[in-house]
Formats: C-alpha cells, sequence, structure tokens
C-alpha cells in the first residue's frame, strides 16, 4: 500500500487489516531500497494492535540508526515490532551476508531446534561436537557474526555512531549542493544517506545513458531508482571517509557526462 511519497500508508493498511482473515503479518520497512526512507512506524504498529497482527520491520538498512544518538528518533516505533532484520554490511560497514533476526519473543526461534541426523545427531550433542543446526539456519557457512561481535567490542556504540553520523552529514550535503546547482533536480532531502537526483529536464533515457557513462568509463558507481514515475540517479554514501571535494566532483561529472 505505497503511498505517493513512496512509504506505507497506514489508512490504507488499516483497511487491507480489517478486510483481510487472519492470521494476518505486516512488513513495514525502515530505509527503502529506492530512496531510504522510512515508514510511519508508530502509526502501523497502532494499527497493528488494534487488529492482532504480527509486526515485522526490515532496518536492513536503516537499523544502523539506532547507534546514533543524533538520528535515533528516525526510528521510533521500531521496539513495537514481533522482529527486525538488520543488514550490518550497509550501516554496519560488515561482511555483506553479516544479516540478524532479531525476535521479541525466543519461541519465534524454536525452527533452530530442529534435527538433522547428518547436521547435529543427539549423541554427537550430548559427546560435545559442535551444533551446527542450533547455532545458525546456514549451517556451515562462514561465521560472519564474529566479526560483527569484534566491531562492537572495538568501536562500541559511540564508534558506530560516529560512522553513522559521518555518512548523513555528507548525505545532506550532497543534498544541498543538488539543490542548489542549475544542470540538476534533487527529489528529496535524504532521509538516512540516500540522494536522488538527476540532470534538470533530461528525459528518463537520457537520465540512463548518464549512469551508464559513469559506470562504463570508471568514474562513479550510481544506482537508478524510479519514484514519481521518473528515473533518477542514486547515491547512497556510506563512506565515512567522503570529502566535500568528492561530492563537488560526482556533480562535476554527472554534469560533463550529460548531453547538452
Amino acid at each position: 500500500f505505497p503511498a505517493p511519497a513512496g512509504t506505507l500508508d497506514p489508512a490504507a493498511l488499516d483497511e487491507a487489516l480489517t478486510d483481510l482473515p487472519g492470521p494476518l503479518l505486516v512488513a513495514a520497512t525502515a530505509g527503502t531500497t529506492d530512496a531510504g526512507l522510512i515508514d510511519p512506524l508508530p502509526e502501523i504498529a497502532d494499527r497493528c494492535r488494534a487488529h492482532g497482527a504480527r509486526l515485522h520491520i526490515d532496518a536492513a538498512y536503516g537499523g544502523g540508526l539506532l547507534f546514533s544518538t543524533r538520528h535515533r528518533a528516525a526510528l521510533a516505533g521500531l521496539e513495537a515490532a514481533d522482529t527486525v532484520t538488520l543488514d550490518l554490511h550497509k550501516l554496519g560497514w560488515q561482511p555483506i551476508a553479516a544479516g540478524l533476526l532479531t525476535v521479541r519473543d525466543a519461541h519465534d526461534l524454536t525452527v533452530l531446534h530442529q534435527r538433522a541426523d547428518y547436521l547435529n545427531a543427539a549423541d554427537d550433542t550430548e559427546a560435545g561436537l559442535p551444533d551446527l543446526l542450533g547455532r545458525s539456519l546456514r549451517t556451515t557457512r562462514r561465521a560472519d557474526i564474529l566479526k560483527i561481535a569484534v566491531t562492537l567490542r572495538t568501536l562500541g556504540r559511540d564508534g558506530l555512531a560516529a560512522l553513522v553520523d559521518q555518512v548523513c552529514a555528507p548525505a545532506r550535503e550532497f543534498a544541498r549542493l543538488v539543490d542548489t546547482h542549475p544542470a540538476f533536480e534533487l527529489h528529496d532531502r535524504p532521509t538516512i544517506s540516500t540522494v536522488l537526483f538527476r540532470p534538470a529536464d533530461a528525459t528518463d533515457d537520457t537520465v540512463a545513458a548518464v549512469r551508464r557513462r559513469l559506470l562504463t568509463d570508471g568514474h562513479a558507481v550510481l544506482g537508478r531508482a524510479r519514484l514519481d514515475g521518473r528515473l533518477w540517479l542514486k547515491a547512497t554514501l556510506l563512506n565515512p571517509r567522503t570529502r566535500p571535494e568528492d561530492l563537488a566532483s560526482l556533480l562535476e561529472l554527472g554534469e560533463a557526462n550529460a548531453p547538452r
């Protein structure tokens, strides 16, 4: 039930929950793929509570804002979720496979108690052999959780908060540069660290061509997103070492590669 702004519409959700038979599960998003938008989580949680629906929040992108006292308020309502997913290769600077599922009720993890004789035979477990299935659904995959633990132990909340702040601030600065540049159009101010922009008065084909040219020439890797019926260039800033001159250079490259 997306609204024109790209987030879940609580009124439409309420109508759907009224009409649908149970059991009901609502999946909200804290950091959309296209624009990094955050659904109105408190209102969605209220609707779920009223209709007895479970609430899952996909905080793969935006969950890292919790580290920052400056940005944590954007995730108000997250605490009402039954389950939350986090993808710490984004605002956590971890390997790409380092994801987390958090649950309010430990009973939701009973699936991990399943037994398969070739993986975790009872007598092997009793003998002290590693019980891989009891540790992770991914069993023999590498232990990326160890890297998360080391990062948290080394940097702590304050260290990670500083990194989050260091990527959100340049995103806002980049949005300001785009907004004041006559050759570009800004979609909106960033919610997290994603900025959507496009050459002014350009067609979608031109936007796509600029993106491909920057990529194939080795100048910049930009994403793409379609919102409001138009194609946008997408800059998702995740490098805490991004400098103001990097942002200015990106705009210069975009302008130089746009057809005149």
